[in-house]
């Protein structure tokens, strides 16, 4: 019981890093008060008392903001963050090392009795307002994001995003170092955002950096080949481009056309 709860505290200070002690863990946390009242509760579920379980469970909701149905089976390491609106149903079975955040619900979408509600994989984390809804299975390491909705079987390792929820999937292009060199070269990020999330702006960018990468490649090959060819010319280097660019007072068209004029006129 007490290696439990120890593993339940440095799970809190591993993912949440305003957790600054495990007094303050232990009193401030809601998410990890609704799972000690579960783990009391789950097992008075399996001994057979199951309105009592059932009536400390829905005192544990009022103290937390939490609903944990007794039946659900939930694994070491299991983080709550913030932990209001969170709904976990049944059958939900929970693996190792999940974290949901505030507003998930683990639902079903069937009245009939059995396998209701998801089966969450080790390291599977779910996102702020997500829903996922039916007896199908998040694989290991998943991720679903922010309100998304999830009715489908998710892979090991997906991205789920969108409602409904959809794979995001990342190609691995071998124009993917070269990218990265080019936004190093000029002092450049283009993915400030997640690389999973497909974003039009990053990949307009991306195409931009292939172009000037093979600009950039077509320019030092001439400028080799011009060495070559004429050995008394100097570096080949391009100097560096100015921040901006001075083009002076330009005139109007009509001074420019009465001083041409005046200069006309005086001549003659």
């Amino acid at each position: 019981m007490f290696d439990h709860l120890r593993e339940d505290i440095q799970s809190v200070f591993h993912r949440d890093p305003a957790a600054r002690n495990a007094f303050e863990v232990l009193t401030n946390y809601p998410g990890l008060h609704a799972l000690l009242f579960h783990r009391m509760n789950h097992r008075l579920w399996q001994w057979g008392f199951k309105w009592l379980a059932r009536t400390i469970s829905t005192f544990a909701r009022w103290l937390t903001g939490v609903e944990i149905h007794p039946g659900a089976t939930i694994g070491r390491r299991f983080f709550i963050d913030h932990g209001m609106g969170v709904v976990i149903g049944e059958t939900t079975v929970i693996g190792d090392d999940v974290t949901l955040y505030q507003g998930v619900t683990l639902g079903g979408t069937s009245w009939n009795h059995g396998k209701r509600h998801p089966t969450l994989g080790d390291g599977v984390v779910v996102g702020a307002g997500a829903k996922i809804l039916g007896p199908f299975t998040i694989g290991r390491h998943a991720k679903v994001g922010s309100n998304a909705v999830v009715t489908k079987e998710v892979p090991e390792g997906a991205t789920v995003v969108g409602i409904p929820g959809r794979i995001v999937t990342k190609k691995e292009e071998p124009e993917e170092g070269r990218r990265k060199a080019m936004e190093q070269k000029i002092g450049f990020d283009a993915y400030g955002l997640s690389e999973d999330m497909p974003d039009p702006i990053a990949r307009s960018i991306r195409s931009m950096l292939d172009h000037m990468h093979v600009v950039d490649e077509r320019i030092e090959s001439m400028c080799k080949a011009l060495k070559q060819m004429d050995s008394y010319r100097g570096s080949t280097e391009m100097p560096p481009l100015p921040m901006d660019f001075d083009c002076g007072d330009v005139p109007a068209d009509g001074q420019e056309k009465a001083t041409d004029e005046g200069e006309s006129g005086s001549n003659t």
